[in-house]
Parts: structure tokens; C-alpha cells; sequence
């Protein structure tokens, strides 16, 4: 009996416990959308905690008042409760609504960019690491610099098989594909060391494919980068590129073979010889590169070579960099 006693204070004392340590029990909120998805978290594990304890009283309560030996009338049980019936359909599926208003309002909160991007930071997942790369030059390993309160957008791609980019402090989780772009949004809001996990299996060493997200103030974070800032900027590096590979003598203005210009392309609309429009974002240009006979650009002929196995995903950046830097400069004044 002692040692009943004994089991049944730790079961009780373990998550009092936990809870008093945050980090043991629950993982930090770290970003912007952390105290939202956990709000919504705890709200369905109340609801599954009242129903459970509402069927396990009723199991209790029916088991005791219909136990052998009662004196109980069991004959003519009523077949008819309608106002029960009712409101058990009609607050289930009140529930069910509020639920799924809830999460849809959240789930495009999570999934729509922000009105302003501070950060635009490219990732390459490859067995068994994580690449980042800064649109001013430097990259890390397994290490991802950031401000504080700056709002980030992620653009990954795979250079391998499927990976899922996940920081549980961040309450962020994204599929990374090969061959296709996927974007996360996050603003961090506070300073510190965060784990960064592959959430996905993806090979012999999946469970070594870890890194982590360092949170800074802006002005720690503004002198590390000037630390880290190599001689040339992935634009410009697009720009050695752009010209080691041919591309400046069909879409340059002065170039002889008519090709589309690059300049002001950027988040543009693009009419395709079969009259349907696509937006010039990075999964497009992407494949203008890679598969160049998908999506014709109207009134002109499909004679671009393909680059696939030529350009890795890692050169594929910085190519896409040069080309939305143009654009910049189109739109600068």
C-alpha cells in the first residue's frame, strides 16, 4: 500500500514538475505564431479532456446506479429523448465549426507572407545538412543567423530526397522537396539558440541532421554579418554565373537571338503561347531554366537548351538572385 502511495504522488508530482522546468516540458515560444498554435493546441486537448472525463463519469455514475442488486426499474427504457439527442448533435457540431473556423484563420495566417519581408534567406537540405544562404554573401552550416523581431521568409529546396525543415521553439515545420521551392514565414522574438531538426526520414543518418537557429539582436546580428561578408553578394555571384553560362547572349537587350529580357521579369506577370498567365516567381524561373519547354512565353520560339545536370540547386540561387536583383534596379527611381 506504501508503495502505491509512493507511485501515485510522483505520477501526480512529475508534470507539476515538468511544467515548473519550460524548456523539459514545454519548448520555448520563440516566434510570432508560437503563443497562437499553442493556443489552439491547448484548446483542443481541453475538449478531448472534458469528453473523456464526461464519458468516464457516466461510465462511473450508470455502473454504480444500474450495478447488480438495485432497485432500479429497467422496464420500459424511453426511446425518445429528443432534446437530448439535439443538443449533443447540434453542440458537437457547434464545436466541430469553431474548431475549423480556428485553425483555417491560423493555418493562413502561418501560410501567407507577411506585409513586409526584412529577411530573405535561401536553404539547401541535402543528406545530411542543412545549407543557408544570405542574399549579402555569407553562408552557413547547420547554422542559421537571425534578428531579432525581423520578419524571415525561408525559400528550400531539396537537393536529394524529402526533407522537413522544423524548429520547435519556432512552432514551424515545412516539408523541403527536390525540384521544388517551399517557404516558411517566422519573425523570432527572442534572443537565444534554438534546435533545428529534419522532421522527416530521409536516410541512414536522419537522426544527425540537426542544426540550429541564433537569434540576435539586430545590432549583434548586423556585426556578424559584416564578420562573415565575403567579397561578392550571391547577385553578383549570379551575375559570373549568368555570363560563364551563356545566358547574356540571347537576353541581353544588344544580344542577336530574340529572347525574353530579364530585366523588370520578377514577380511580373507572363503571358505563355497558350494564352495562360504565370507570375515570374522563383518556381518559374526555376523551370524556365531546368525544363525550358513547360511554359512557352508568347511569341517567342522554345530553342532555350535545358540546364538540367549542368546548374546544381546551390548555382540555381544564385542565378535566381542576379535575376530578381534586376528587377530591383528596374524599380529603383
Amino acid at each position: 500500500m506504501r508503495r502505491l502511495l509512493v507511485y501515485l504522488v510522483l505520477l501526480v508530482s512529475a508534470p507539476v514538475a515538468a511544467v515548473a522546468q519550460e524548456r523539459m516540458f514545454w519548448p520555448e515560444q520563440a516566434s510570432e505564431q508560437a503563443p497562437r498554435l499553442d493556443a489552439f493546441y491547448l484548446a483542443l486537448v481541453a475538449i478531448n479532456g472534458a469528453v473523456m472525463v464526461l464519458i468516464a463519469a457516466l461510465i462511473i455514475v450508470f455502473a454504480w446506479y444500474y450495478r447488480r442488486g438495485s432497485h432500479v426499474n429497467r422496464r420500459f427504457p424511453p426511446h425518445d429523448l429528443l432534446l437530448l439527442e439535439t443538443s449533443w448533435i447540434v453542440g458537437t457540431l457547434l464545436i466541430f465549426l469553431a474548431i475549423f473556423a480556428w485553425s483555417t484563420v491560423l493555418f493562413f495566417r502561418v501560410q501567407s507572407p507577411p506585409s513586409g519581408i526584412d529577411l530573405d534567406i535561401y536553404a539547401v537540405a541535402r543528406q545530411w545538412m542543412w545549407k543557408f544562404q544570405h542574399p549579402e554573401g555569407p553562408s552557413e552550416i547547420n547554422e542559421l543567423h537571425l534578428p531579432v523581431g525581423h520578419r524571415v521568409r525561408l525559400t528550400m529546396v531539396s537537393q536529394d530526397v524529402i526533407h522537413s525543415f522544423f524548429v520547435p521553439a519556432f512552432r514551424v515545420k515545412m516539408d523541403v522537396l527536390p525540384g521544388r521551392y517551399t517557404s516558411v514565414y517566422f519573425t523570432p522574438t527572442r534572443t537565444g539558440t534554438y534546435h533545428l531538426f529534419c522532421a522527416e526520414y530521409c536516410g541512414t543518418d536522419h537522426s544527425g541532421m540537426r542544426g540550429q537557429i541564433i537569434v540576435m539582436e539586430p545590432a549583434d546580428y548586423q556585426h556578424w554579418l559584416d564578420g562573415q561578408r565575403p567579397e561578392t553578394t550571391l547577385a553578383q555571384e549570379g551575375r559570373i554565373l549568368y555570363l560563364r553560362h551563356g545566358c547574356s547572349g540571347c537576353h541581353e537587350p544588344e544580344s542577336q537571338i530574340l529572347a525574353p529580357s530579364l530585366r523588370g521579369l520578377w514577380g511580373s506577370s507572363v503571358r505563355l503561347e497558350n494564352g495562360e498567365r504565370v507570375t515570374a516567381d522563383h518556381r518559374y524561373v526555376r523551370d524556365a531554366i531546368l525544363l525550358p519547354q513547360r511554359e512557352i512565353v508568347a511569341g517567342y520560339e522554345p530553342i532555350m537548351p535545358s540546364y538540367t545536370g549542368v546548374i546544381d540547386e546551390a548555382d540555381m540561387l544564385r542565378l535566381l538572385e542576379y535575376i530578381r536583383s534586376l528587377s530591383r534596379e528596374e524599380a529603383a527611381p
